[in-house]
């Protein structure tokens, strides 16, 4: 069987503003064009379907095509929701779904009923575990203690191995949206070290759902099956050969710009797991980050490849420049993005601000003000004149009134 694994399609968000149902909707077919010329059996993706609990009618079409064309190149379809998602309305109508081989797992009470799905070696049990706030199930397994996401997960993969071995250990796959680092620890947590190393992994754009690192889960909790397929890290990562993360389709953040955009192409064979292969998919806008000069920028030739690329700027001009969105946009018309990072720092003067305009003429108390407010650089020759003359006619009107 060969199973292909993605995740946090993240359908319906917005990219600095800009949205990205368009590109995304260019990966999905390219996706499906790698089920149909890899003979892909399954797909099977691993929460944040959607990137919003309400999604836009919009985001609705973009699911359905994807679906609708998966199906049509012969593969079954598997999905878990994410943290981002609404449960409900990912699941409904799932049971008539699940008659056209398109099996939504939302329900909290789900995760230890397998989909079925058959090869020529016998079935194969997918489980899904949605999201699970532990809030908001553990008043559905009473006696069991549900305070922390790894606890509920070290839970729900008990209930799973049981179900495997009623089955005669017949070969498994588990999905799961979980933070999972690659540490031992069971179910009651990881120490300070395993932050550190989970967040290094995490981009800016995935919704935090640690706290203290109370939810972070140890890679030993999923134990067992033959493959378990994460989702959450946008980033693709391989914790052991057999449990890993594929990472979203399309770039969500600059963070993100320098990770592979794919999915793992995943073959069983009689035994269990055989070969997992990265399959890369298309990136429609790649993200740059440029740093330097404005001047620098506009006429450096070797940034002529991210002239089409989502851009954003780093401007290490002394003095922050004048509309310097616009003016990066003539080269760069897909930058969305802009801050000011001077190079050169000036230092500042500690003494108060009555102290600095002590003895000081009005002009030079506007010249030290600009040289404030502009990183140590004060007043041109012009912006000097102009300003001796605006204050000589301040004066005047002043001396006929």
């Amino acid at each position: 069987m060969r199973i292909l694994h993605t995740s946090d399609w993240h359908i319906g968000r917005t990219f600095h503003g800009h949205s990205t149902l368009e590109n995304l909707s260019t990966v999905l077919d390219a996706l499906t064009a790698v089920v149909r010329e890899k003979s892909v059996d399954v797909v099977v993706v691993a929460g944040d379907i959607f990137d919003s609990a309400t999604p836009a009618r919009e985001a609705f079409d973009v699911l359905s095509r994807a679906i609708r064309q998966i199906r049509e190149a012969g593969a079954y379809v598997v999905i878990t929701s994410g943290n981002h998602d609404s449960a409900t309305r990912l699941g409904f109508q799932s049971e008539w779904a699940g008659l056209a081989g398109i099996h939504v797992i939302a329900r909290p009470d789900q995760f230890d009923e397998p989909v079925v799905i058959d090869d020529a070696y016998g079935p194969v049990l997918f489980y899904g575990i949605p999201y699970l706030e532990p809030a908001l199930v553990r008043h559905l397994y009473p006696g069991v203690e549900m305070r922390r996401h790894a606890q509920v997960l070290g839970y729900a993969m008990q209930r799973i191995r049981e179900d495997i071995a009623r089955r005669d250990g017949a070969r498994s796959v588990v999905l799961s949206h979980a933070f999972v680092v690659n540490v031992a620890g069971g179910a009651g947590g990881v120490g300070a070290s395993a932050v550190g190393a989970a967040s290094s992994e995490a981009s800016d754009v995935e919704r935090d759902i640690t706290a203290g690192g109370l939810d972070l889960v140890s890679v030993d909790v999923f134990d067992g099956p033959d493959y378990v397929a994460l989702g959450h890290i946008h980033g693709r990562s391989t914790l052991t050969p057999a449990i890993r993360y594929s990472g979203a389709p399309l770039h969500y953040s600059f963070g993100e710009a320098t990770k592979p955009r794919g999915a793992w192409l995943v073959e069983l064979d009689a035994a269990g797991l055989d070969t997992v292969e990265w399959v890369d998919l298309p990136v429609p806008r790649p993200l740059t980050v440029l740093t330097g000069e404005l001047a620098e920028l506009l006429a450096d030739p070797s940034h002529a490849s991210a002239e089409g690329h989502f851009v954003s700027v780093v401007l290490t001009d002394q003095v922050r420049p004048i509309d310097g969105m616009r003016r990066i946009q003539t080269r760069f018309p897909h930058a969305v993005a802009l801050t000011h990072q001077p190079a050169v720092v000036a230092e500042l003067q500690a003494a108060s601000y009555s102290e600095r305009l002590h003895a000081r003429s009005d002009s030079e108390v506007v010249a030290g003000f600009l040289e404030f407010v502009r990183n140590g650089v004060g007043p041109t020759d012009a912006e000097s004149e102009l300003i001796v003359e605006v204050i000589a006619e301040q004066a005047a009107q002043e001396s006929t009134a």
